[in-house]
């Protein structure tokens, strides 16, 4: 498709917006912006982005003689479809993409692409680290926190694009087809966006529509739905498992990573050698491994990448130690599922911080997982009260509130004892205390460095 010829109206002015609209005025399209918030001020939105003071911004809503001059809107990734803007775009024929469409249908090179509930950025971050130590020009974007858009430019059709994809980017792609694509796993999450666990699974399945039969699928196989989804596709399906040893696929046993393929099996890499906690990180080692075989990575070069491989930041990251205490950072752990893995990952009793925003999750897994281990919950955020309920359904009552983050610290410092753990694990988005889970995680790791001995 020759883009240059269509007429885009970019929905949503956040870093990724602007990146498409930045990448569509290079391949010299007609551009409109347009931002639900009509108190966004347009002045201090023109100066943070100088390369778009000629593009139209228009807040609240799209005058008609406008509207009707559309071809393509490109959606951010936090624009729901079902809003009322986007269901007239859609009725008025309107084609509908999502940043991830737009750089696919720009750019060059091949795709490795990564999602699921949990696991994306640290299994997205290990798979660019070992893909640079094989290739020259690796690009890793997406969710991760750089735009694929705003990549597009530097990459050559020998690039390797290693792109982390959320559910919510699935839901608007259309010709996107990566060479890999792997599903970690699905649990629930973003119900409050899909309204329902079948519409976000189909999100997620949605990263292997376009693949063809030479193409590969990484799957999880102690995940059902995704064990019996590898049974209905036509590419090449690889699965990974933590606690069951595959007659084909990468296994954990001994404390050894195998991989069986072919009539042989394979010793990957011991469990000691690696770096990062959990048998969660485990799984996520397993479909890097064979995400990176299907990109042509030699078997070496994926060791070499896992020997050197440390923790993403904010994903059970350890701060530091205080009188004995060993704090962790696991403030990506948004909702119940990554954070259990949080806590499974501790190897002794633990101070929890939990709580923030409310995405309609339930949370008696989470408070079930604690099996003795916590020792006390802190609790802060709008959710704090639903999952005290919570914890009282389940029997657990040693539970406090704190009203800010310091103010849960404080206390946490204060319950712990010399050998224990402190552990910020929210199984809540930060939205409402924080910007985001970044500034949540950097928010505790400055005041826990500070505290004093």
């Amino acid at each position: 498709m020759d883009i240059s010829k269509q007429v885009f109206l970019v929905v949503g002015t956040g870093i990724s917006g602007t990146a498409a609209a930045e990448l569509l005025l290079t391949k010299g399209c007609r551009v409109y912006l347009y931002d639900g918030n009509e108190a966004l001020d347009t002045a201090s939105f023109y100066q943070q982005n100088p390369r778009l003071q000629e593009v139209t911004l228009w807040l609240g809503n799209v005058p008609e003689e406008v509207l009707s001059t559309i071809d393509i809107a490109v959606l951010s990734p936090g624009v729901p479809l079902d809003i009322p803007f986007v269901v007239e775009l859609k009725e008025r024929g309107i084609t509908i993409w999502g940043e991830i469409e737009l750089a696919y249908v720009c750019g060059k090179g091949s795709i490795a692409a990564i999602t699921g509930t949990n696991g994306k950025t640290t299994t997205t971050a290990l798979v660019g680290q070992i893909m640079a130590l094989h290739y020259p020009s690796v690009k890793v974007v997406g969710n991760i926190g750089i735009p694929y858009t705003q990549m597009v430019s530097e990459m050559q059709e020998d690039t390797v694009v290693v792109a982390e994809i959320s559910s919510f980017q699935l839901e608007t792609i259309d010709q996107f087809a990566p060479k890999v694509a792997a599903i970690l796993n699905i649990t629930p999450d973003h119900l409050n966006r899909h309204h329902t666990m079948e519409a976000y699974i189909a999100a997620k399945e949605r990263i292997t529509e376009n693949q063809g039969p030479e193409d590969l699928c990484v799957l999880n196989y102690n995940d059902a739905v995704l064990r019996a989804f590898g049974q209905t596709l036509t590419q090449r399906v690889v699965y990974f498992s933590s606690t069951e040893v595959l007659e084909e696929g990468l296994y954990v046993k001994d404390g050894q990573i195998f991989w069986a393929r072919n009539g042989r099996t394979e010793p990957v890499i011991a469990v000691e050698d690696l770096h990062i906690l959990g048998a969660h990180n485990h799984e996520n080692v397993m479909a890097a491994v064979a995400i990176c075989d299907g990109m042509g990575v030699p078997m070496e070069v994926i060791r070499q990448g896992l020997r050197g491989f440390h923790a993403v930041e904010h994903r059970i990251e350890f701060v530091c130690k205080k009188r004995g205490i060993a704090f962790y950072n696991d403030s990506k752990g948004t909702n119940p599922d990554a954070a259990i893995k949080g806590i499974c990952a501790m190897d002794r009793r633990t101070v929890l911080i939990g709580g923030g925003y409310d995405k309609q999750s339930a949370y008696d897994e989470w408070i079930e997982s604690f099996d003795g281990k916590v020792k006390q919950l802190v609790l802060i955020g709008q959710t704090r009260e639903k999952i005290a309920q919570c914890c009282k359904e389940h029997g657990f009552t040693d539970y406090v509130f704190a009203d800010s983050l310091e103010e849960a610290i404080d206390i946490a410092y204060d319950t712990a004892e010399d050998g224990e753990a402190v552990l910020l694990s929210p199984a809540c988005a930060s939205w409402g205390m924080f910007d985001n889970y970044e500034q949540r995680g950097e928010r505790f790791k400055e005041y826990v460095r500070g505290l004093k001995e």
